[in-house]
C-alpha cells in the first residue's frame, strides 16, 4: 500500500501540514473539507501516486481565529493556498475541491489567474451571492452552532466508534474512509482520552469565515476545464444550485452523482477516482 510522507511547510508565521505522494507526473492537490483532514483523501490519492504528486494539506487550526469575531476568512485560507502552492514549486495543478475545499480552489485563482491546469469541484459551497453582503455571526450560522457545540471527548476508540455510527453523517461512509476517520480524525491527550484532530472551535471559526469574500465574480474568469460533482441525495443542492455554477465557468461541466449526499467522496472514494481518472488523465 502507498503511504504519504506527512510534511509541513511555513507560510508566513504560521507552519501548513501536509501528505505527500511522490511520483513523477503532474501535481494533484486534493483540498478537504470543513472538519475533516487530508486523510480522507488517502483511498483516492494512492490511486494516482507514482503517475501524479499528489499533495492534500490540512486546514483546521493553523491559524489563531475566534469563532465570535468573524472566524477564519476563507479568503485567508485561498492566500495560505497560493503560499503553499508557491512554496512547494506547484504550477499549474491539477486540483480536486470538496465543499470548502471547492471554494477555496475557486477564490485562489483571484489571486493567481489561470492557477490550475483542471478542476474538480465536489459540491463546492459558493453562498448566495446576497450572503456576501454581510457575513453571518456565529449566532446565526446554524453550522457554526452545531461545530462549537461538538462532542469532543471520549474515552477510548470503541466509545468513539459507536457514538459516530448512531450519527446519520456517517451511516452510508465507505469502511475505509469511516476507519480512517478513526484513525486521524482523532488525537489521544496525556491521560488517553481522544479529541478531534480540529476542535469544534476552529471548525466553528471556519464556518463562520465561508463568507468573507465573494467568489461568484471569478467563475467567468476561471479559464480551465472544470467538472461540478453534486451528490443526488444532498441537502445542500436548492442553496449551491450547482447546476447554474457549472454554466458560470466558460469550460464547466456538471454531474449528479446517484445515491449519496454531500460526502461524495467519503460514501463513492472509488467513483471519485473513475471520474478524476477520465476528467484529469
Amino acid at each position: 500500500m502507498c503511504e504519504p510522507r506527512v510534511l509541513e511547510t511555513r507560510i508566513g508565521k504560521t507552519n501548513l501540514q501536509y501528505l505527500l505522494y511522490e511520483g513523477s507526473g503532474p501535481t494533484m492537490v486534493m483540498l478537504h473539507a470543513t472538519g475533516f483532514n487530508p486523510w480522507l483523501w488517502h483511498p483516492i490519492a494512492r490511486e494516482f501516486s507514482g503517475r501524479f504528486r499528489v499533495i492534500a494539506p490540512f486546514f483546521c487550526d493553523h491559524r489563531n481565529a475566534d469563532p465570535y469575531r468573524g472566524g477564519l476568512g476563507w479568503n485567508i485560507l485561498a492566500g495560505d493556498f497560493v503560499g503553499f502552492c508557491r512554496n512547494l514549486r506547484i504550477h499549474k495543478p491539477y486540483l480536486v475541491g470538496h465543499s470548502m475545499g471547492g471554494c477555496i480552489c475557486v477564490l485562489a485563482h483571484g489571486l493567481v489567474p489561470h492557477l490550475a491546469e483542471r478542476m474538480i469541484l465536489i459540491e463546492p459551497i459558493l453562498l448566495p451571492e446576497s450572503w456576501y453582503e454581510k457575513p453571518l455571526a456565529l449566532e446565526e450560522h446554524s453550522l457554526a452552532r452545531q461545530a462549537i457545540r461538538r462532542k469532543n471527548y471520549w474515552q477510548s476508540s470503541e466509545e468513539a466508534k459507536e457514538y459516530f455510527l448512531s450519527k446519520p453523517l456517517f451511516r452510508n461512509w465507505d469502511c475505509e474512509m469511516f476507519d480512517l476517520y478513526l484513525r486521524y480524525g482523532l488525537t489521544v491527550d496525556s491521560k488517553g482520552g481522544l479529541h478531534l484532530v480540529c476542535p469544534p472551535r476552529s471548525e466553528a471559526a471556519i464556518f463562520v469565515g465561508c463568507a468573507s469574500e465573494d467568489p461568484w465574480p471569478l467563475l467567468p474568469k476561471i479559464l480551465c476545464p472544470v467538472l461540478l460533482l453534486e451528490g443526488e441525495n444532498s441537502k445542500s443542492g436548492p442553496s449551491l444550485n450547482l447546476p447554474k455554477v457549472a454554466g458560470l465557468f466558460p469550460k464547466g461541466e456538471y454531474r449528479l452523482v446517484p445515491g449519496v449526499g454531500h460526502l461524495i467522496p467519503m460514501e463513492k472514494p472509488t467513483f471519485v477516482s473513475m471520474l478524476i481518472e477520465h476528467f484529469f488523465v
